[in-house]
């Protein structure tokens, strides 16, 4: 499937005639050598090619935030075991809570919204999808508060998030209810809703999980977005953080598990607040937190051992923020062994990409490009000794990677965790080539090859099979041919990439990104451009929600992984580079997330 959007020339003042560019085709077929063995790592470097970095690029990025012997740093505060009786009791009342069938509906809305919120909702899911189901069948409402705009937001919202198929269209109570309050007779907002932010800022947040073509909702972005940012009245503290808060990123792109801590915090300093609640979010936030830790010290072990941060100066040193970026896309505690396997991914991509965009020769590049699309061990010869060790450590990782899932899933995937790598360096080759060559595509020839250079594709290919679901012949096509589901959250990915970085790139000349290829195209200022890119994350958003909870062809779990991928990357690019430049911003981020525990005083 080929994203529509994709393809569309930008459209700007200037009178131009749009030119249309083939797309880039990759090829299915690879050659896989029979039996991948596994080879020791050579670490010396020849003085044939020491003489050889002389002239080498040099990106001048900032050396590793975090000591690889922080690992000792982190505190597994085994105390955190304590509390597990105390957890499972305060679980048991929540559930109580959530399933009780004589609560009011918006009672039960709101405490659902808490629940996700507050990080809990991966505990709860079927009591929340079976209360959701109840809702959704209500014909009749009881009172005025139900019909209010914050009770009809709330509802169309946590239907939609939670795959309930609700249209915009007059087909469901909540959706009579929400074109009733919304407009008057002659189709214009009403003016009396402006005064209840509560339900303002609730409308706000629903008219984000909307599809193309949804046009109220799309008024009702514009319409909420307008009045809350020019905010006038007298709201309490906490309102006023939550306008604030949601203002900067809406919820439904923020990173949750990040979210859950700012709202943890935001939640405590409510009055007549679910201490039940608050309770069990805190304590589930830091016992999680410890299985991050250990995760964390794990992957740092890991990354000493393989070595590539001390032989390949040129490269980032990230291991860190790939194992933040690695529990964006799944953060839940049972998914243990995917969040670290993706850590290693994220790495990897990390120095590869410096390989590509930094170091490595064009003459390198392609032999590098050969060797893993060939996937074959004895094409290292062929390379320079800093692209051997690049080549083995991938093809050790991969290689065992594939092997893990095939013995503990019974599931062949290397074939397609090698095509994901070698279309990730061919699209970075075409990117070097435009680099060495000083060649600025147009934008539709860039935007085809950078959704996949992003690398979000290759994540979700590998995620697709280490989240252990069931794997189906229709889903390996489709993840094969990189279905929509892959596609748009990586556009989203490099949309976002590109709007943090392209500043820096366009000073030091960089041809090849987003913002320089739509000036090159139109002549236009960076402003306009960057506009444009943010209507295309927006409009790219919408199709991944018809996917995520309307077309899908894949697992929901999966459909979920993939939102996420798109989430961690609003998040990672939100204010500048966090994971290539990571400033105190991006480290106060790991360490509420993953250093730091929420003290667990009682209200």
């Amino acid at each position: 499937m080929t994203t529509e959007f994709l393809c569309i020339p930008f459209q700007s003042p200037l009178k131009q005639k749009p030119t249309s560019h083939p797309l880039n085709k990759y090829s299915t077929h690879r050659t896989y050598s029979a039996k991948p063995r596994t080879l020791q790592v050579i670490c010396a470097m020849s003085t044939q090619n020491s003489r050889l970095t002389e002239n080498r690029r040099s990106a001048n990025y900032q050396p590793n935030t975090w000591s690889h012997d922080f690992e000792k740093s982190l505190k597994d505060d085994q105390s955190v075991e304590t509390y597990q009786d105390r957890a499972a009791k305060l679980e048991i009342e929540v559930r109580h809570m959530i399933n009780r069938v004589d609560t009011e509906p918006l009672s039960i809305l709101e405490l659902i919204d808490d629940v996700q919120r507050l990080g809990l909702g991966y505990m709860f899911q079927k009591d929340i999808t079976r209360a959701l189901e109840r809702i959704l069948s209500l014909k009749n409402l009881k009172s005025e508060t139900e019909t209010s705009l914050h009770a009809s937001a709330l509802r169309f919202r946590l239907l939609r998030q939670n795959g309930f198929e609700v249209s915009q269209g007059l087909q469901s109570t909540c959706n009579e209810e929400l074109f009733k309050i919304l407009k008057d007779n002659e189709g214009n907002f009403k003016a009396g809703i402006c005064s209840n932010v509560k339900g303002m800022l609730s409308l706000y947040e629903a008219s984000f999980l909307s599809f193309e073509g949804e046009n109220l909702l799309d008024e009702a972005k514009i319409f909420t977005t307008t009045y809350l940012t020019e905010l006038k009245q007298d709201v309490g503290t906490t309102l006023a953080e939550q306008v604030n808060h949601a203002m900067e990123l809406p919820y439904h792109h923020r990173m949750y598990r990040l979210d859950a801590r700012w709202f943890i915090e935001t939640y405590d300093k409510k009055e007549n607040v679910n201490c039940i609640l608050l309770e069990l979010a805190k304590i589930n936030f830091n016992m999680v937190q410890s299985i991050y830790q250990r995760e964390l010290g794990d992957m740092s072990r890991w990354w000493k051992e393989i070595g590539l941060a001390n032989k390949l100066s040129f490269a980032r040193d990230r291991l860190t923020e790939s194992f933040f970026w690695a529990l964006g896309i799944v953060s839940e505690p049972q998914f243990s062994n995917c969040r670290k396997e993706l850590t290693k991914v994220a790495a990897l991509i990390t120095v590869i990409d410096d390989v590509y965009d930094v170091y490595g020769t064009l003459d390198e590049l392609e032999l590098f490009t050969d060797a893993i699309e060939r996937w074959d061990v004895n094409a290292v010869h062929n390379l320079p000794q800093y692209m051997k060790l690049c080549f083995l450590a991938l093809y050790n990782t991969v290689n065992e990677m594939a092997y893990n899932i095939l013995k503990e899933q019974g599931e062949f995937s290397l074939p397609y965790l090698t095509k994901a790598w070698a279309d990730l360096c061919k699209s970075f080759l075409q990117e070097a080539k435009w680099s060495y060559s000083k060649f600025t595509p147009t934008f539709a020839e860039y935007l085809e090859n950078a959704w996949l250079s992003s690398s979000g594709g290759l994540f979700l290919v590998h995620a697709y099979f280490l989240l252990g679901l069931n794997v189906s012949n229709q889903e390996l096509y489709a993840l094969n041919n990189y279905h929509d589901l892959l596609r748009l959250p990586s556009t989203i990915f490099r949309l976002c990439n590109d709007l943090a970085t392209s500043t820096a790139e366009l000073e030091t000349g960089e041809t090849a990104n987003s913002i320089a290829c739509c000036i090159n195209d139109t002549g236009l200022l960076e402003e306009q451009p960057r506009q444009y890119l943010r209507n295309l994350i927006d409009r790219a958003w919408k199709k991944l929600n018809k996917e995520r909870f309307q077309d899908s062809t894949f697992d929901k779990h999966f459909a979920e992984t993939a939102c996420n991928l798109a989430r961690i990357a609003q998040c990672t690019y939100q204010y500048g580079d966090g994971h290539g430049r990571p400033d105190s911003r991006s480290k106060n981020r790991v360490k509420s997330l993953i250093i730091e525990p929420i003290p667990l005083r009682t209200r």
